[in-house]
């Protein structure tokens, strides 16, 4: 099942199409689920119960509507929706339990407010056991290419499977990016390396790194991208003609996953398109 958070908000509407069109391409049924949070209000002098019930209301509203929406989007697809009591981040995390992939949009604060402040989006991508993917709006044209971020570590296996399964549902051509910098003592006075030796390396630990994938899916077109540069920097670059952008999430536990700085949290700030953060586990 395929799990679409949604608030009434113009980057939500976008999630909910994205996961109905990713819901028929999976073969899997659709959720939209709308969060009621009451804590704002229950304050002592002003006890909920005397309120009337119009958050509820006004949810149930919400998901009729975004019901219609995906409905509209991909008529085949079986959509469902819920409505549930409690802070959108954590109804979304429960809900998304034994999901296949939960979609959220993003406001964006972006810029140093948005680091400071984080979002549903960013807890979310930081916590889930499933991929989260995040739209910041409107999808523009289809361009037909999945960019992939990859490492020389066992971390973004999960992450490398997760896009080539999506570039076989979609037909596109899969980037497998690689960005690296010298080490800072290479820079020193006097210290001799060979740049074409580096980059020889960094190739290797591509081509090895998505060897098992591409056994595996050998229908799907890949190019290996290897750059001098900071990961975020490249991927940003490589988001603005791609369709998504797949990242793994490196936090060994949902504390540092939803508090440090990473490349996957860079992603999700600078990226042109749609960002789908995968557990590594």
């Amino acid at each position: 099942m395929i799990i679409a958070g949604f608030d009434g908000s113009a980057a939500a509407k976008a999630a909910v199409e994205w996961a109905a069109d990713d819901a028929l391409r999976m073969g899997m049924p659709l959720r939209i689920v709308h969060a009621v949070d009451r804590w704002p209000y229950q304050i002592a002098a002003l006890p909920v119960q005397e309120w009337p019930d119009t958050m509820a209301r006004a949810g149930e509203k919400l998901l009729a509507d975004a019901e219609a929406i995906a409905r509209a989007r991909q008529p085949a697809v079986a959509v469902d929706t819920r409505l549930v009591q409690g802070a959108p981040a954590a109804v979304l995390l429960e809900a998304g339990g034994e999901a296949a992939e939960v979609v959220v949009g993003s406001r964006g604060l972006g810029g140093f407010a948005g680091m400071l402040l984080g979002s549903v989006s960013m807890h979310v991508a930081g916590q889930a056991r499933c991929p989260v993917v995040v739209i910041r709006g409107a999808q523009g044209p289809v361009r037909g290419e999945i960019v992939v971020g990859v490492e020389d570590t066992p971390n973004c296996v999960p992450a490398l499977a997760y896009a080539f399964e999506q570039a076989k549902l979609r037909g596109s051509m899969l980037r497998a990016l690689h960005a690296w910098q010298l080490p800072v003592h290479l820079y020193s006075p006097g210290f001799v390396y060979d740049m074409d030796d580096i980059r020889n390396r960094q190739l290797k630990v591509v081509a090895e790194t998505i060897a098992a994938c591409r056994k595996e899916y050998p229908d799907v077109k890949v190019v290996e991208d290897v750059r001098q540069a900071h990961p975020v920097e490249a991927l940003t670059e490589a988001s603005a003609v791609a369709d998504l952008v797949v990242v793994g999430s490196h936090g060994r536990n949902a504390l540092e996953r939803s508090l440090l700085g990473s490349v996957s949290r860079g992603a999700l700030h600078h990226a042109r398109c749609p960002v789908a953060v995968v557990p590594t586990a």
